[in-house]
């Protein structure tokens, strides 16, 4: 089946949209920075969203939509199977920076491109906003910094206090654009 990339609008953002979004992941070992040194360390959960977890990501993405970033979804069937948001405010000492804040595909459906295709569909978006470079902070599990490398990414020249602050495990990441 094919899979169609396009941007969300914001009355399309709702808890409908993510009835059937799995965000299930079994994280077994993450990144953690220690001494100046990036460590592989075994820290095993279960990422799910709550239905809680849920209704906050739709306000937020409907914030993004709101204040002209971009919210852009993959979708098979009409189903939403991936998504990710860019925020159009710039940043940084040279405000060369705009924030990639989701990025995230389900479950099910990962391992078939549609992460790089969302990216590549975030990292076009930045360049539209005039950054030079996407940044995210992002889940240090191996998995995840994995897709990361692999998409070109590497870490942050410059953290953002704001996000560090808010997911003090995530890796500060960036990609010029």
């Amino acid at each position: 089946m094919e899979v169609e990339i396009r941007q969300i609008k914001e009355n399309e953002i709702t808890m409908e949209l993510f009835a059937h979004f799995n965000r299930y992941q079994d994280v077994k070992r993450c990144w953690r920075k220690e001494e100046g040194k990036w460590v592989l360390k075994d820290i095993a959960f279960v990422e799910q969203w709550s239905k809680e977890d849920c209704a906050y990501l739709v306000k937020c993405l409907k914030h993004t939509a709101a204040t002209e970033g971009m919210v852009c979804g993959a979708f098979e069937d009409k189903a939403l199977v991936g998504f990710c948001s860019v925020e159009r405010e710039r940043f940084g000492s040279r405000r060369q920076y705009v924030e990639m804040t989701a990025l995230h595909v389900s479950y099910e459906k990962r391992g078939k491109g549609i992460g790089r295709r969302l990216f590549a569909a975030a990292r076009s978006a930045a360049a539209d906003f005039g950054a030079e470079k996407l940044y995210m902070s992002t889940h240090s599990c191996e998995e995840t910094q994995a897709f990361y490398k692999a998409v070109g990414c590497v870490e942050a020249e410059e953290y953002r206090k704001e996000a560090v602050e808010k997911e003090p495990c995530d890796c500060q990441l960036e990609c010029g654009v």
